[in-house]
């Protein structure tokens, strides 16, 4: 019998992103159950990015990143804590059209020019991750616009 216990999470893991063309997008861990999707797209799976630089950070579901379906090939750890945070998103009472913004935990009103610019509020599926690297983004839509 084998064992199916899962691996856990630590900020920094840097998950590999298998992608249906055969290459590889990368994801690192961050806080407030984020991932950090770099630009860099591999032609293998140790084909690393080599800096930091990031295409976008959404909120994805821990089963997603546990399931192993996207293995962690290295732990990049972050300089300070204030590093670890996901940068500020936005949030939209479609009831109210009201405005706010999302950071470190915390909901705060905003106005709408406040919040262009900022991702949307929301916790991504990995199928919906992939469909935006690879160039999908019928998953984000920009009510800002």
């Amino acid at each position: 019998m084998t064992s199916t216990k899962r691996k856990r999470i630590k900020l920094g893991d840097v998950f590999a992103i298998p992608l249906p063309d055969g290459r590889f997008g990368f994801g690192r861990r961050f806080k407030d159950a984020s991932i950090a999707i770099y630009r860099y797209i591999g032609s293998y799976i140790e084909d690393i990015p080599q800096d930091e630089d990031y295409q976008f950070i959404v909120g994805v579901y821990d089963d997603v990143l546990k399931s192993g379906q996207w293995p962690v090939i290295e732990n990049r750890p972050f300089s300070n804590e204030e590093e670890a945070w996901p940068p500020p998103a936005c949030v939209i009472d479609k009831l109210t059209d009201e405005y706010s913004t999302y950071y470190k935990g915390e909901m705060r009103k905003a106005t709408k020019l406040e919040c262009v610019g900022l991702e949307i509020a929301a916790v991504w599926e990995a199928e919906h991750i992939i469909d935006r690297i690879m160039g999908d983004d019928r998953w984000h839509s920009d009510p800002l616009k």
